[in-house]
C-alpha cells in the first residue's frame, strides 16, 4: 500500500502553530509561578503584621512572659471569610506562653536565624504559610526573648494567584488563537497558487502540450512551473518526433508492402514455374528494399537530435578510419563498375567522436556515392586536417542543381528523374549524425567539374583530450 504524505498545508499549519501552542504552555507555567510568588509576598506582608501586633500584647513579669490579647482584639486579628488563622507564641528555651502548638521552621531555614522566617507547614491536616517572628530580649524591660508564629491556609494566595495567572492567559489565549487563524488564513491563501497549478494541470487534455499559464504565481513557485513547462516542451519534442517517424514510417512501408503483396498475389496465381521464379524474384527484391528501408528508419530515429545523450565520444584517427570504411565498400564498388579511391592525409587526423555513428554516416555518404555513380565512374574518398578536420567524397553521379543542395538532407526528398531505387534517407541520417557531432556537412560541385562533393566538416580536437588512436 502506498504511504500517504501529509499534506503541505498540514506541515506548514504544525510547524507554524505547535510552536505557538508550546509557547502558550510555557507561559502558563511561568504565569502561574509568577502569579503565585506576588500573592505569596502580598499576603505575607499581611502575614507578618498580624505576627507583630500580636508581639505588642507580650508582657513580662518577674521574667515570665503571657500574652495579653483583648478577645475583642483577637476576633480582628485571626477571623477571614476564606481562610483560617492560627498563632503560637513560645519563649526563647521553647517554653510555651499562648495560642496554639506551631512547628518551627525547618532546620535550613532556622539556621538563618532571621527575624522574620516564612516558610511553608502542615496544620491540623492543612497546608499553611507560617511567618516566625523572633523577639529579642529587652533586660532594662525585664522582658526575655520571645517567638511568635501565625500560620494561615493558603486557599486566598491561590485563589489570587489564579485571578492573576487568568488575567495574563486568557489575553494571552485569545491573541494566539487570532494569530492562529491569521496564520491558517495566510497559508491557505500562499498555497492558492499551488492549488490553481493544480487545477490548470488536472484540467488539459492528454494532447494539449502548452506551457502552463498561471496568474500570479510568487516567486517560490516559478522554478516549479517553469520546470513543468520545460518538462512539456520536452515531452512535445519527443512525442512530435516520435508523432513524425511513425507517420514517415507508415507512408514509405504503405507503396513496397503493396507491392510485395501484388507479386505475391502473381505468385500464387501462376501454374508456370518459370514465371512463378520470375514473380518470386521480385519478390525478394522487394523484401530487400523494405528490409533496407526498415533499417535506415531504425537508424534515423537513433540519430535524432535528442539522442545526444546517448552519443559515446572518444578521440580517434579520421585518417585511418576512413580509409577503413571505404575498404569495406570495394566489392561493393566493383559490383556497380565504379572506381573507388581514397587520398588520405599525410598523418594521423585527430577528431572526437561516437565510432559507431561515424560509420554509418560515412557508410551513407559511400552507399550514396557508389550507387548514383556511372558506371566506369569514380567515387573518391578525401580526408584533410586543414583549415579543420574533414572527410570528403566525391562522385561522377548526377549533378545536384544548386536549388535543390540543401533540400537533398530532408527526410524522403528524391530527386526528380532519378532511375535509381532509394528511400530517400541516407543523407538524412549523414546530417543527423554530423549534427550530434558538431560537425557541419555540405554540398559542392566535384572538383573536375564532374558530379558531387559531399564534405563533412568536424570541429578540431580539445588538446585537453588525450590523442589516442581509435
Amino acid at each position: 500500500m502506498a504511504r500517504e504524505h501529509p499534506l503541505l498545508r498540514t506541515q506548514l499549519l504544525a510547524w507554524l502553530l505547535a510552536p505557538l501552542g508550546l509557547l502558550l504552555t510555557a507561559d502558563t507555567f511561568f504565569s502561574y509561578w509568577i502569579a503565585l510568588s506576588f500573592a505569596q509576598r502580598a499576603h505575607d506582608r499581611a502575614l507578618v503584621e498580624i505576627a507583630r501586633e500580636v508581639s505588642l500584647h507580650l508582657r513580662a513579669a518577674d521574667g515570665v512572659l503571657s500574652l495579653a490579647l483583648p478577645a475583642e482584639a483577637g476576633r480582628v486579628l485571626f477571623s477571614d471569610p476564606v481562610d483560617r488563622i492560627w498563632f503560637d507564641v513560645e519563649s526563647a528555651d521553647g517554653g510555651p506562653v499562648a495560642g496554639e502548638r506551631i512547628a518551627p521552621a525547618p532546620g535550613a531555614a532556622a539556621a538563618r536565624r532571621a527575624a522574620e522566617t516564612f516558610y511553608d507547614g502542615v496544620l491540623h491536616g492543612e497546608p499553611v504559610r507560617v511567618v516566625e517572628l523572633r523577639l529579642a530580649a529587652v533586660p532594662a524591660a525585664g522582658r526575655p526573648g520571645a517567638v511568635v508564629r501565625v500560620a494561615e491556609t493558603e486557599l486566598k494566595r491561590q485563589g489570587l494567584a489564579r485571578e492573576i495567572m487568568l488575567s495574563v492567559i486568557v489575553p494571552q489565549v485569545l491573541l494566539i488563537l487570532i494569530a492562529g487563524i491569521v496564520v491558517w488564513v495566510g497559508v491557505v491563501r500562499g498555497l492558492a497558487p499551488l492549488a490553481r497549478l493544480q487545477r490548470a494541470v488536472a484540467s488539459r487534455s492528454h494532447r494539449d502540450r502548452s506551457a502552463v499559464v498561471v496568474d500570479k504565481v510568487p516567486g517560490e513557485v516559478q522554478p516549479l512551473l517553469q520546470s513543468i513547462n520545460d518538462l512539456l516542451a520536452r515531452l512535445d519534442h519527443v512525442l512530435t518526433l516520435q508523432s513524425r517517424f511513425v507517420s514517415d514510417a507508415a507512408h514509405q512501408l504503405k507503396t513496397p508492402m503493396a507491392v510485395l503483396r501484388a507479386q505475391f498475389e502473381i505468385a500464387l496465381r501462376e501454374s508456370d514455374p518459370r514465371r512463378m521464379r520470375s514473380a518470386l524474384a521480385e519478390v525478394d527484391g522487394g523484401l530487400e528494399r523494405v528490409s533496407r528501408l526498415v533499417s535506415q528508419l531504425l537508424a534515423l530515429a537513433r540519430n535524432e537530435p535528442d539522442a545526444i545523450g546517448t552519443v559515446t565520444m572518444a578521440p580517434l584517427d579520421l585518417n585511418a578510419f576512413a580509409l577503413d570504411a571505404a575498404a569495406s565498400w570495394v566489392p561493393e564498388a566493383l559490383r556497380n563498375e565504379v572506381d573507388l579511391g581514397l587520398e588520405g592525409a599525410p598523418g594521423p587526423v585527430m577528431i572526437s567522436a561516437d565510432a559507431g555513428r561515424l560509420r554509418e554516416l560515412i557508410d551513407n555518404l559511400l552507399d550514396n556515392a557508389v550507387r548514383y555513380t556511372r558506371k566506369g565512374g569514380r567515387v573518391t574518398v578525401r580526408v584533410s586536417p586543414a583549415p579543420v578536420p574533414a572527410v570528403a567524397v566525391n562522385d561522377d553521379g548526377p549533378s545536384i542543381p544548386p536549388h535543390e543542395r540543401e533540400r537533398v538532407f530532408e527526410r524522403f526528398h528524391r530527386l526528380l528523374g532519378s532511375a535509381h531505387d532509394g528511400s530517400g534517407l541516407g543523407l538524412a541520417i549523414a546530417r543527423e549524425i554530423a549534427h550530434l557531432h558538431g560537425a557541419t556537412i555540405s554540398l559542392d560541385d566535384d572538383p573536375d567539374g564532374t558530379g558531387n562533393t559531399f564534405t563533412v566538416s568536424f570541429p578540431p580536437l580539445d588538446p585537453a583530450v588525450p590523442a589516442t588512436v581509435a
